[in-house]
């Protein structure tokens, strides 16, 4: 088992080898975040699920990502209730909520309550780089 210092997850030793190999190494599994505006997914309008990048769990529906104007992927809710877990993150001097995949423990950012007030009034605020998007096709 290897453990991640950040947030004390505990990696088997597969899937640490694995994480270690894919270039660049992701900031899932220890809590990192990337710069605003470059991930993959932040202007992506399809239709779809945003699932995690380590497990393949479904975490977010197209039909709660909104523009936030933040540079992160933004949604409104999670596609499944028990898929996401939120944890107290005192990092950086300050008192955030952050999220992670509830299966494998991987980081996938942070959710604030400043979100659209006609749904949840929540911002799931995501790293593009700990989802996997699998877009709908129309049959």
């Amino acid at each position: 088992m290897f453990i991640c210092h950040s947030t004390k997850i505990k990696f088997h030793e597969n899937l640490a080898r694995y994480l270690l190999t894919v270039p660049p190494l992701p900031p899932s599994p220890c809590a990192g975040t990337e710069r605003a505006w470059v991930g993959r997914y932040v202007n992506v309008k399809e239709n779809g699920e945003f699932h995690c990048i380590v497990c393949d769990t479904r975490l977010f529906g197209s039909d709660k990502k909104f523009e936030s104007g933040s540079g992160w992927p933004s949604f409104s809710d999670v596609a499944e209730k028990g898929n996401v877990h939120r944890i107290v993150d005192n990092s950086l001097g300050t008192v955030r909520t952050e999220v992670v995949c509830a299966n494998c423990g991987a980081h996938l950012g942070h959710v604030f309550d400043d979100g659209p007030s006609e749904d949840t009034g929540l911002r799931y605020c995501i790293n593009s780089c700990s989802l996997k998007f699998n877009a709908k096709t129309n049959n």
